[in-house]
């Protein structure tokens, strides 16, 4: 990999600053973007065959200039100004379609892909939006353009741009509640502007060289709009888009794309970090000997004598080739908590991984760069970029005795959006002294690096005032065999009146009852060690995967809520299983001829036999799937029959006869079939 100096990187970064001797808006965002190098790769995807396909900026401006001419002349009839929503998975479409809906004089409401047609309606009625952009089988309450439509349209060369200034992103859901905050140009210049003194730190995370960034993270969320789609676009690097976000897909995009930047969330981190374990675990003696030494060594920890071997590049590509390949510079994680333990696996493999921090309502606003492998192994986010400030205020606040303070994290800068939708009416924020309270709980040490503690909301309260964060203690059942994901929370139990620290644990592939006991005595064991604060007092086997939102995070609430009102759903040891579902109303061979081609795709992606496969038999506890293979086989069903499980059915729908109702009753909507129905 070419390195870069510092003073190549600060020249590159420094034209940057000329942003702001514009008039600071989405025009002129785009137009610095395509004034870069036109023959420069905007993009990569791949054909059917898995073969790479590139678009340059050139041709990625001339798709945008006629896609804003297309749909200029389908909105005729829509007032300038009006809010369209884009509720698209990631791929090059979208990026043309959010340029030229700007382009064209629209606002996008930007809207999760998997979002429920019900509450993509709710948001869609609050933003007055008067069109959506979807390719989804279901109507909405405003006029509904498929991408194929947009494309098919005749080109209007003597279009005249008109851009528009505002781009609408929704809240991630995790709490449950849904808001909309209205960003300008300018607050999305200043987030730009944010890079301006990452030279001083890194000359990997932005550099004059290829950059291929891979662009998993869905941009409808904060993290993948701002630290993937728009910072990378507008440097002029290549975009490289997976088939699709099912595990196989991702690390074919990562190797064959020869990507340099992987961004994402904890959940994928620790899914590989899991990955490696297992697979070392299972290589036995010699192997696996050097490849600790080889972890040890590059975290720091032992000498190259020490190593041996296990410091040899030759033995780091060897393992590098099995999970990520050796072409990447820089990963970094976000959106939640990421464990020690994942974070020394993944830099022990030689792949630098920082920890940042975003959210919606401020934009993304720092990140760990420094280059020092015990400073990143902190697990810090680094301290605010280029124009943002960081403070820490609330009841939280309190000073360590070795002078570390810890609080709610304030933040005060020019990205933090400055106008909301709230219940249709778009309203200005003002807050107090233009600092913004983030709800999470954020220790500050002594040489100025932010340390991520929790949410607010999800802190559990003991009843002696004991303040209990469950990212920390999830972290040290991460390692227990057969537990596939592990989340911590203060819940109710039905008929108890206080919150309890409860584990609800998601088990791994191919458990049997005997090895559920073995995990209760593992997570017994683990919690015996744990300071009497931090004990987990209840455990509970969820029967279904854990639900997780578009961005990856876990429900914590939705979770709280189906335990307090008592769902079956959470077990302990010899409780029954309760998996009845009524077909009544449907033709037996329909039904049949639908379960049949579901459980072939269960035993391809569970790679089990049909026969193992019963009606009542849940994805995780029975068939040992786990969340991202879940993931995985809702689109490979969502593809088969041709339609669109809602997100809020994922880990809802847990065995084939859930299914199998679920895509019949989807089924029976399509407008083809209540058109066939009527004759």
């Amino acid at each position: 990999m070419k390195k870069y100096s510092k003073e190549a990187v600060s020249a590159f970064i420094a034209k940057t600053a000329k942003l702001q001797e514009t008039s600071m808006s989405m025009e002129d965002i785009y137009n610095m973007m395509m004034a870069r190098d036109a023959k420069a790769d905007a993009y990569m995807y791949f054909d059917e065959e898995g073969k790479p396909k590139k678009v340059c900026y050139g041709d990625f401006a001339d798709e945008v200039f006629k896609t804003a001419s297309k749909l200029s002349t389908l909105f005729s009839g829509i007032r300038a100004g009006s809010v369209v929503g884009l509720k698209l998975k990631n791929s090059p479409r979208w990026g043309i379609i959010f340029w030229a809906l700007l382009m064209c004089g629209h606002s996008p409401l930007l809207l999760d892909a998997r979002l429920a047609t019900e509450n993509a309606n709710n948001l869609l009625s609050q933003a007055k939006a008067q069109a959506i952009i979807a390719n989804d089988e279901a109507e909405f309450v405003v006029s509904k353009y498929r991408v194929n439509e947009i494309m098919n349209e005749e080109a209007d060369y003597e279009f005249r741009p008109d851009w528009a200034n505002h781009v609408i992103f929704c809240s991630s859901g995790t709490t449950g509640a849904a808001k909309m905050m209205v960003y300008t140009g300018a607050n999305l210049c200043a987030q730009i502007l944010a890079s301006l003194d990452m030279p001083k730190e890194t000359t990997t995370l932005m550099h004059p060289g290829k950059i291929r960034i891979l662009a998993m993270l869905p941009f409808h969320h904060i993290f993948g709009f701002v630290a993937v789609f728009l910072w990378y676009s507008f440097y002029g690097c290549c975009l490289v888009y997976p088939s699709s976000i099912a595990t196989s897909d991702l690390l074919y995009a990562v190797r064959k794309g020869k990507c340099t930047h992987i961004y994402s969330v904890p959940m994928f981190w620790d899914g590989i970090a899991q990955n490696i374990s297992r697979t070392v675990a299972n290589m036995g003696g010699t192997k696996a000997d050097l490849f600790s030494k080889m972890v040890a060594y590059n975290t720091g920890k032992i000498s190259k004598k020490e190593a041996g071997h296990g410091a040899s590049k030759l033995i780091l590509h060897a393992f590098q080739k099995k999970v990520l390949g050796k072409h990447v510079e820089y990963c970094i994680s976000g959106g939640g908590f990421l464990s020690p333990k994942t974070q020394n696996t993944i830099n022990g493999l030689g792949y630098p991984l920082y920890n940042g921090f975003g959210m919606t309502e401020v934009g993304v606003t720092s990140v760990e760069m420094s280059p020092n492998i015990s400073q990143r192994l902190k697990g810090s986010i680094g301290h605010p970029f280029h124009g943002v400030e960081y403070k820490l205020g609330g009841d939280h606040l309190t000073t360590s005795d070795n002078g570390d303070v810890t609080g709610e994290l304030m933040i005060r800068s020019p990205i933090t959006h400055g106008r909301e939708i709230i219940g249709g009416m778009l309203k200005r924020v003002n807050f107090e002294d233009g600092w913004f309270p983030t709800g999470d709980i954020v220790t500050m040490d002594s040489k100025g690096s932010y340390f991520m503690k929790g949410r607010i909301k999800d802190t559990i309260i003991l009843s002696n005032g004991e303040n209990v964060f469950p990212d920390e203690i999830e972290y040290y059942f991460k390692d227990v065999k057969h537990l596939h994901n592990a989340v911590c929370l203060g819940a109710t139990l039905p008929g108890e009146k206080e919150e309890k620290i409860t584990l609800v644990c998601e088990v791994d592939n191919s458990v049997t009852e005997e090895q559920i006991k073995k995990i209760y005595e593992d997570i017994k064991s683990i919690n015996d060690t744990l300071p009497s604060e931090k004990k987990v007092q209840t455990v509970l086997i969820d029967k279904r995967p854990l639900p997780v939102s578009g961005s990856m995070k876990v429900k914590r609430f939705m979770i709280k809520q189906a335990i307090a009102e008592g769902s079956s759903d959470f077990i302990g040891l010899g409780q029954p299983k309760n998996n009845a579902v009524s077909f009544e109303g449907y033709d037996p061979k329909e039904v049949e001829e639908v379960s049949s081609k579901i459980r072939k795709v269960f035993a391809k992606i569970l790679m089990l036999p049909e026969f193992k496969i019963d009606g009542a038999a849940i994805w995780t506890t029975d068939l040992g799937g786990d969340s991202m293979s879940y993931i995985e086989m809702c689109q490979t069903l969502n593809a088969e029959f041709g339609i669109e499980i809602p997100e809020d059915k994922y880990g809802v729908l847990g065995n084939l006869n859930d299914f199998t109702k679920e895509i019949l009753d989807l089924l029976a909507k399509k407008p083809s079939r209540q058109k066939k129905a009527k004759k």
